[in-house]
């Protein structure tokens, strides 16, 4: 399995960097977590939007969603593409949201009934059961964020990921990323931060502990604001985690399979 950042930015892009999503590759299927402004751009220098198998959203919020949009006006205009429906799917209440979108963003010059449906097959998950995308088995579990969201466990051939979405601290989160050979860990937060901040956000040392405690093989660092700090949030993390970390930045590609057969 191999994952690739599309963007890691928090609730905006930041320069050269658009929000949250990640593209998973594994036995020609492809998947993508999340689809947040700007991604859509680098998501084309990897593959086409028409190889695209599915489509996964953790939560409602904007940054976690809207290039679901022009992702929408590619599949039905551009040139040379296979015109067929994309699985989308999206958390409980989903659908209603994407019906309110497409009143917004159709402006009465296409239809807004079928303005997502003509080119995604929506569904929403139930967070209480497995998904089954090809060979992937995905988890949920709900994290500590200001709306509903859901923490992901992508369980592939060989290799299994947990991408935990929006959260603040959550210790059922630990056992849910259990042995993980990938844990996607939010640093939003400033460490001297001590506001209400905390109830949906985590920092890069808290992420470091997490991804400690979880054991997992390596840390991605994601969902952060562009600062002058941003190149300690790596130092930050290794305080309590001793395995590999690193910093989302477009493009950045992980190879699991080959990683795990490193010592």
């Amino acid at each position: 399995m191999r994952l690739v950042v599309l963007g890691g930015s928090a609730a905006c892009p930041n320069p050269g960097q658009g929000c949250s999503g990640y593209l998973l590759l594994e036995d020609n299927t492809a998947m993508l977590l999340d689809c947040g402004p700007g991604t859509l751009p680098e998501l084309l220098q990897h593959i086409s939007m028409d190889a695209l198998d599915a489509v996964i959203i953790t939560h409602l919020h904007q940054d976690h969603v809207l290039d679901l949009v022009p992702l929408r006006y590619g599949l039905k205009y551009a040139p040379g593409l296979k015109r067929r429906r994309l699985s989308v799917w999206l958390p409980p209440g989903g659908r209603r949201y994407l019906d309110e979108l497409a009143r917004v963003v159709s402006l009465g010059s296409e239809r807004s009934d079928d303005f997502f449906t003509e080119t995604f097959e929506i569904q929403e998950y139930d967070p209480e059961r497995p998904l089954q995308v090809r060979s992937w088995r995905i988890l949920f579990h709900p994290t500590r964020h200001w709306v509903p969201c859901w923490a992901l466990r992508v369980e592939g051939m060989q290799s299994t990921i947990a991408y935990l979405a929006d959260t603040g601290w959550d210790n059922s989160l630990i056992q849910f990323a259990q042995d993980v050979d990938l844990l996607i860990v939010e640093a939003t937060l400033p460490p001297d931060i001590e506001n209400g901040a905390r109830e949906g956000h985590l920092d890069a040392e808290e992420a470091g502990r997490i991804a400690a405690l979880a054991g997992t093989r390596q840390l991605l660092l994601t969902h952060y604001w562009a600062t002058p700090e941003v190149p300690t949030e790596v130092m930050r993390a290794t305080r309590h985690f001793g395995g590999r970390v690193d910093l989302a930045r477009p493009g950045l590609t992980i190879d699991l399979d080959e990683r795990r057969d490193q010592p």
